[in-house]
């Protein structure tokens, strides 16, 4: 009697076919895992030297420009016998 289906070269042809599939897909993951790694890796050091970068700037910026106080006269008011003239006036302590 006779089998129906593939026979065993067919059979070995798909088998390897899926085998180069799977070790491309495999290949590729890794890939894909070892690219992430590196840009994560340059993101943070790029990262970290922008803010080093920035406090620096900011360092340098606050110890170069840093305000000195200039005293200023000020007059001082004199004052007044009674602010209120209309509360004390006239008014009947009743």
């Amino acid at each position: 009697m006779a089998r129906r289906g593939p026979n065993d070269s067919q059979r070995s042809r798909a088998e390897s076919e899926r085998a180069r599939l799977y070790a491309a897909r495999t290949a590729w993951h890794k890939g894909q895992i070892s690219r992430r790694i590196r840009d994560n890796t340059i993101g943070g050091v790029v990262g970290g030297l922008l803010i080093v970068g920035a406090i620096a700037s900011q360092s340098v910026h606050a110890a170069v420009t840093a305000p000195e106080p200039e005293p200023t006269e000020t007059s001082t008011p004199t004052p007044l016998e009674n602010p209120f003239p209309d509360f004390l006036g006239d008014t009947p302590a009743e």
